[in-house]
């Protein structure tokens, strides 16, 4: 009797672990929803984001539900499907978000009309579309893309908001954050951005 308890104990242990190596995610540890940072059980909130954690077990959840969301998509489309235009832009630049698409089982069509410059020296200008069920994941995936690529991630945006007015006692740079009085100075004393 104790042999089956402990056996069977003993094989919950190592499905737990084979789940959680697989994903990188132990369940005794705490997660940062925002930049994914890994952190003792006592710590309650990220470093780097100031965001509450996650337990890791919700994590693995979290990973598991997505898991199970990108398998059952399907990768095929049907003739009733509702497609909606993401994107237009040229056929090498369209390819690229499409594989990136399918990296997350969001299936993506290239077309558009043989239209060009006119001239010979550019191509085709194509849409990329995905199914309006799709859509919304879809420019997820996109918009995590642009971040990543123009390195947005690694830049302080909490100033982005800021608005220059002309007329007030001080002003906010939303490049930088640098607070200033705009009757002394048209441009940033901090970063030189013009503002006037």
């Amino acid at each position: 009797m104790f042999g089956k308890l402990f056996t069977k104990k003993a094989k919950q242990y190592e499905e737990a672990a084979e789940s959680a190596a697989s994903h990188g995610v132990y369940p005794e540890m705490n997660y940062c929803p925002v930049c994914d940072d890994e952190y003792r059980s006592d710590r309650t909130k990220c470093v780097t984001c100031d965001a509450e954690l996650v337990s890791g077990k919700e994590k693995l959840a979290q990973l598991r539900e997505k898991e199970h969301l990108l398998t059952s998509r399907s990768m095929e489309f049907s003739v009733d499907d509702e497609m909606v235009a993401l994107r237009k832009g040229a056929l090498k630049e369209m390819k690229h978000l499409q594989k990136l698409l399918a990296k997350e089982r969001i299936p993506a069509i290239l077309s558009g009309d043989e239209q060009s410059c006119g001239k010979g020296c550019c191509g085709p200008e194509v849409y990329l579309q995905v199914r309006k069920n799709d859509a919304e994941p879809a420019m997820a995936v996109l918009n995590q893309d642009f971040i990543t690529s123009t390195a947005l991630s690694s830049h302080d945006m909490t100033h982005v908001g800021a608005v220059y007015v002309q007329g007030a006692d001080s002003a906010v740079c939303p490049a930088c954050g640098c607070q200033f009085s705009p009757y002394v100075e048209k441009n940033c004393p901090e970063c030189g951005l013009c503002l006037g």
